[in-house]
């Protein structure tokens, strides 16, 4: 028997960052993000020789050991040892497993498309699959936060985690003691085409870490009052994209992106760059109505809004520069495992 699964990464439409604790804590935080059909993959093998193998082949990395109730979180695959971890305390009686695990996924590690989060949220899945968890979507985004936020230490929001396990178009909810609600979006077919007429999404080639611009994010909001407003703006920029997107106004849709990325720049010095920066003045000159950077910001991957008629064009240009136009669709379904 071999168990796999897969789940969707996402485009942060609107209020990323207001899901960041103390942020969402004490203001509440409003997010609308889209799953696409970008995926982090993972494969478990049972074995029967006492070892565990954790493969990341799309990072060069692998780990093997004896099977143990806990693995150090060290710096190699701490992301899958920290689940293994959780796993085996709160589900197998600290009963170690023996297995080989597989994961890829379709977006680099900092692609500010949640994949790191969605990798998590694709390895407590196949886990789900295999030992027959009794887990629901809720359960699981909220495992898959406490294990790379809180046991595995890396800063973000939760906004990845629900995404990536619940799929399609939603707008989220976060307050205090990690509550989050979760509203999907009945989005018309003719609105998504049209979206997929008008979005491209472009990895720009600047890697970044991003749990250092949150870190720097999250302190400026705590020490000043322009980072707060451009916080509070970009929360409420979230509402308005929402009304925006159920009518299909594609044209007022990209102004509120504008808004909100004007808004994100002021969050903290380090979201944008001279490259960056190069690369929008590019795609507003060709056509682009308006566009943001996906995630933290400092790279990865940034998607534009841009005349259906002008998109060719623009896609041609962009694909002349340091990085290249991904293709993509948006997707309604969320994290999901089975059995070969």
């Amino acid at each position: 028997m071999v168990v796999r699964s897969k789940a969707p990464l996402r485009l942060g439409l609107a209020g990323g960052g207001t899901d960041l604790s103390p942020y969402c804590d004490e203001y509440g935080g409003y997010v609308l993000n889209a799953t696409i059909s970008l995926y982090a993959y993972c494969t478990i093998e049972p074995l029967d020789n006492g070892r565990v193998i954790f493969e990341a082949v799309d990072r060069g990395e692998r780990f093997e050991s004896q099977a143990e109730a806990a693995f150090s979180l060290d710096d190699s695959l701490s992301l899958h040892k920290g689940v293994y971890n959780r796993i085996i305390k709160e589900f197998n009686n600290n009963i170690p497993l023996s297995f080989k695990m597989t994961t890829y996924s379709d977006a680099p590690a900092g692609s500010g498309l949640g994949s790191s989060s969605t990798m998590v949220v694709s390895i407590i899945k196949a886990f789900v699959e295999w030992l027959s968890l009794p887990l629901g979507e809720y359960d699981i985004a909220r495992l898959a936060f406490e294990i790379e936020r809180e046991e595995v230490g890396i800063i973000g929001g939760a906004q990845d985690q629900y995404a990536a396990t619940f799929g399609g178009f939603n707008f989220m909810e976060f307050y205090s003691d990690k509550r989050v609600i979760v509203n999907p979006l009945r989005i018309k077919n003719w609105i998504i085409d049209e979206l997929e007429s008008s979005f491209i999404l472009y990895f720009t080639d600047i890697t970044r870490n991003a749990s250092i611009i949150e870190e720097e994010k999250k302190n400026a909001i705590e020490k000043n009052q322009i980072a707060l407003d451009a916080m509070q703006s970009i929360k409420y920029d979230a509402i308005m994209m929402k009304e925006a997107l159920l009518k299909g106004d594609i044209i007022k849709l990209a102004k509120i992106l504008e808004n909100t990325w004007e808004s994100k720049k002021r969050m903290a010095s380090s979201i944008s760059n001279y490259e960056i920066n190069m690369l929008f003045d590019l795609a507003i000159k060709n056509g682009a109505y308006s566009g943001k950077l996906s995630g933290a910001g400092g790279g990865g991957f940034m998607f534009f809004i841009v005349d259906p008629t002008k998109k060719l064009q623009l896609v041609h240009i962009l694909n002349n520069q340091r990085g290249k136009v991904i293709n993509f669709h948006f997707v309604k379904d969320g994290s999901r495992g089975w059995r070969v």
